[in-house]
């Protein structure tokens, strides 16, 4: 990514990420980490719908289809949108390495337009961890993993622990999630958010 920012650029220090043992499989649909999340839930209306897969190591893809409702000039997809599926792709991640963490830094390159009606194929990994900070990258291409490069973005998120979203979220949807008998569902519910 072109003038990435100190910030996004792991210290000496860093290690190279490790997959948990219990990640899912290369290959494995992730599903939504809560239903109503904007990016991935299916419950949004106009949502993204984001679908991401495990790969191998500590790496994601996932794609959408830019719809109407993303829309920001006529017939392009908003470029808030298309930094919504970078941070929704970049967060997945962490359900690799099972720790809950939240976006402290995106920078987003935008590289072509993405007109609607669009496949977005996203592919993103991590590249360091260090203490709690966790250092990853993304590329997005229009129409499939060989298409032209349309968005990149770099980012940085925190590990928190989940008092960070019961201290700050609205304690109906805290209760909610809180109360499935899933206990994945449960945990994901929790993996992403700022």
């Amino acid at each position: 990514m072109s003038g990435t920012s100190a910030t996004l650029k792991p210290p000496a220090d860093a290690v190279k990420p490790a997959r948990h043992p219990d990640a899912p499989a290369p290959g494995e649909l992730l599903g939504a980490h809560y239903g109503e999340c904007f990016g991935c839930g299916g419950e949004q209306a106009h949502g993204l719908h984001l679908e991401a897969r495990a790969g191998d190591g500590v790496r994601i893809s996932a794609e959408f289809t830019v719809q109407p409702a993303h829309q920001g000039a006529p017939g392009l997809a908003h470029g808030g949108v298309l930094a919504t599926a970078l941070d929704e792709t970049l967060g997945s991640l962490n359900w690799l390495l099972r720790t809950i963490a939240v976006t402290g830094r995106l920078e987003t390159d935008f590289v072509r337009p993405v007109p609607v009606g669009t496949v977005l194929y996203l592919e993103a990994e991590v590249t360091a961890v260090a203490g709690r900070k966790i250092y990853s990258t993304a590329t997005g291409r229009i129409g499939g993993p060989d298409g032209p490069v349309a968005v990149r973005a770099d980012a940085l998120f925190i590990e928190v622990k989940v008092d960070h979203f019961i201290d700050n979220g609205r304690p109906a949807e805290i209760r909610a999630a809180m109360s499935d008998p899933d206990q994945v569902r449960r945990a994901r519910a929790f993996e992403v958010n700022p």
